[in-house]
This record gives structure tokens, C-alpha cells and sequence, in this order.
């Protein structure tokens, strides 16, 4: 069967490549991918085996039964569509068409090598049983897709029970794939520090409550919680990102806010870390005779991999890559994904496709304004997708 898949792979990867480009050339933010979405519809509509619904407004939720024999088995695959607020600096035929948008975090890629996968089922669709069900899913940078999808109902009708998910690497070569067991993303909260004083005159500071100052003593004093309230073995990251306070030079600020985000690694950890902060932010701003109100919004929760399914996964990609190209390595990113809410529900793994090749000048990090991939990474995709597939279904 991994021949076929090869072979299948091969045939549609040129047509795939001119795919992507057309893709990245036509960007689109979070919210907007109306002509993403009218593209994955037409090409998931010719192959005539799916049945194709649109969901979380943007995104397309499509759905094949294999013909082998009866199963309720369902798998889920996603690839998120859309693209970030970032002018393309590259000079390639394919530069984005959209000013001040680009395509540079590879939801291109991922977008391509799902409608690859989606090819070659439609062709293999008497080689398994149960049902396939492809999530392209919008708004991954901005207000989320995968939750709405979800809330929507369909990881039910039928129900999956397991979810597969990539996301290239510029850390990885061509050719390489990247499993991280455990937590592999973090989770992300914005948050909010309203501080309130008393204004008065700034030649007589005695009669006011600096927020200003206080301000800046709940900055200093959390910056002691990753190195102090956090386990050496674990990680955090605690980023304040905006201040605003005060109306003129001459006299005490009344008030001031300071927002920024907070990435952590486990639930346990991100409660300890939210209370501390509040801690620190009421007991200084009390100290210095003023008040101050923390406000969490909470962001993706972490991606956490479930280990049987990322050695399935790994073992397929063993198959057909040499063993020094499948890469172990359980260091978490503190980057956030919200592919996060499907592992919450089922059986997750959610692997890195390597995209790198320094010979070509492909080099560039994710949200870099010159990003782009190797694009023999697609028929990596293609196959280890397609063939974990197969191999679960049988």
C-alpha cells in the first residue's frame, strides 16, 4: 500500500506545488478566507466522493466513507487556511498579491497537502473502511477555528476518534519529521493589569497615589515569578507588551493599564502562575495606597499529544524515511496552536514537517517576512498523512 500511496503522491505533486503557490499568491487573515474556502469546495468537489459542508463560517468540513466494508471508524485531519497580517518580502513568482498579507507561518502547505490527502482517498476509497473526515479550519492566528468547529458538532455525525495535525518547521530539513510526546504547544492567556491611584499636583506627590510608579513596582516584582514560583524544570514565559498611563507631565497619573501574555505548559502550572500574579499585583498596588485588578482572557490551551498515537504515526513515517530523518524531540514550544481544543477531546498527534534547505536560502522562521518552504515537503505530507490513514482505518 506504501508504494501506491508513493506512486499516487508523485503523480498529483506537480499539480499540488502549482496548487500552494496559487495559494500563497491569494493570502487571506483569519475571518476572511472566502476564496481559500471556494477553492478547497471546488477541488474536494470534483473529486466527487466527499460530502463537503462549510463551518466556522470560513472553513470547509469534509467527509469520505470507505467502500471495503461497514465501520463506524472515523478519522480526523486537519490543515488550518489562513494567513497573517505580514507583507511578503520574497521575490518568487508566487509573491503574495496582497498587500500586507502574507503567507508566513506554512498554512499554505498544510492547506495543500490535506486536498493531496483527499486525492489520493478518493482514488483508494475501496482500500479502507469507516469514514475520513478533513477539517480545513480557519482563523488559527487570530479568533480561533478549531473550537467553533467543534461547538458546531463535527467531530460528531460521525464521531471521530482520533486527530491528525502538521505544521511545518524552518528547525527541520526537507525531509525530516519532528514528534514531540507530551505537551508539544503551550497554552496562552491575555492579560490585563488595571492599576488605579490618586492624581494631584506633580510638584506635591504627597498628596496623590502614583499608578505610575506603582506600575512599574508590579512590573519589576513579576518578573521574580519565572525564576521563583516556577520549577527550574519547567517553563513559562511572561510577556508585558503594553503600557498606558497617565494624561500629562505635570501632575500623578490616576491610572494605568498594562496587557501582555502568558504561555505555560500544564493546567497546574498555569493556575499557580495566574494567582501569583494577582497576588503580587493586589498586595503592591495595596502597599504603595492604590488598587489594581488583574483581568485573564484565556487563549488555546496547550497542545498534549497522546503517546500511542504519535508511535503509530512515527512508525508509518519509519516506513519510508530514514530513521536519522524521524526526530524525537520532546522540547515544548511556548508557542500556542489551536489545534489544541481537537487533542482535548480525542486522541491526538500533532507532528513538524521539516521545510528547511539551506542551499535554496529557505531559512526563514515562521512569521519572518521572507518565510518560505521547501516545497518537496508537500509529498512528505502527502504520503505519512494518506498512509496513517489507510493503516488506522485497516
Amino acid at each position: 500500500m506504501l508504494n501506491k500511496v508513493k506512486e499516487l503522491s508523485k503523480k498529483i505533486f506537480n499539480d499540488l506545488v502549482d496548487l500552494r503557490r496559487d495559494i500563497h499568491a491569494n493570502p487571506e487573515i483569519g475571518g476572511e478566507e472566502f476564496r481559500t474556502q471556494s477553492l478547497i469546495i471546488n477541488y474536494l468537489n470534483k473529486l466527487q466522493v466527499f460530502d463537503v459542508v462549510k463551518s466556522a463560517d470560513t472553513g470547509v468540513v469534509a467527509v469520505i466513507k470507505g467502500t471495503k466494508e461497514e465501520s463506524n471508524k472515523c478519522i480526523g485531519l486537519r490543515a488550518d487556511i489562513d494567513a497573517l497580517g505580514i507583507e511578503d518580502m520574497k521575490e518568487v513568482g508566487y509573491k503574495s498579491k496582497n498587500k500586507g498579507l502574507c503567507h508566513a507561518c506554512g498554512h499554505d502547505v498544510h492547506t495543500t497537502i490535506l486536498l493531496g490527502v483527499a486525492s489520493n482517498l478518493a482514488k483508494l476509497q475501496n482500500q479502507f473502511s469507516g469514514y475520513v473526515k478533513l477539517f480545513f479550519q480557519p482563523a488559527e492566528e487570530n479568533i480561533g477555528g478549531a473550537e467553533r468547529m467543534i461547538n458546531e458538532g463535527f467531530m460528531e455525525n460521525p464521531h471521530v476518534n482520533v486527530m491528525l495535525g502538521l505544521h511545518v518547521s524552518e528547525n527541520y530539513d526537507v525531509g525530516q519529521v519532528r514528534f514531540c510526546y507530551g505537551t508539544m504547544q503551550a497554552s496562552s492567556d491575555e492579560i490585563a493589569i488595571v492599576v488605579k491611584g490618586y492624581s494631584a499636583h506633580a510638584a506635591h506627590p504627597e498628596n496623590g497615589v502614583d499608578a505610575i510608579l506603582i506600575a512599574c513596582q508590579i512590573v519589576n516584582n513579576l518578573q521574580s515569578i519565572p525564576s521563583r514560583n516556577v520549577s527550574p524544570t519547567d517553563s513559562i514565559a511572561l510577556s508585558l507588551g503594553k503600557i498606558q498611563g497617565g494624561t500629562v507631565t505635570n501632575a500623578l497619573a490616576e491610572n494605568v493599564k498594562i496587557e501582555g501574555t502568558l504561555r505555560t505548559l500544564s493546567f497546574k502550572t498555569r493556575e499557580k502562575v495566574i494567582q501569583r500574579i494577582k497576588d503580587i499585583v493586589e498586595g503592591v498596588a495595596k502597599a504603595y495606597g492604590g488598587s489594581a485588578e488583574l483581568i485573564v482572557d484565556p487563549s488555546y490551551p496547550p497542545v498534549i499529544n497522546n503517546e500511542e498515537l504519535n508511535d503509530f504515526v512515527k512508525n508509518n513515517a519509519l516506513e519510508f524515511i530514514d530513521s536519522k530523518d524521524v526526530i524525537i524531540n520532546n522540547v515544548p514550544s511556548l508557542g500556542v496552536e489551536d489545534f489544541a481544543y481537537f487533542a482535548q477531546k480525542v486522541p491526538s498527534c500533532f507532528y513538524n514537517l521539516g521545510i528547511r534547505n539551506i542551499e535554496k536560502g529557505i531559512i526563514y522562521p515562521g512569521h519572518n517576512n521572507k518565510f518560505d518552504v521547501d516545497e518537496e515537503s508537500i509529498f512528505y505530507g502527502v504520503v505519512l498523512q494518506t498512509i496513517s490513514t489507510l493503516k488506522y482505518l485497516q
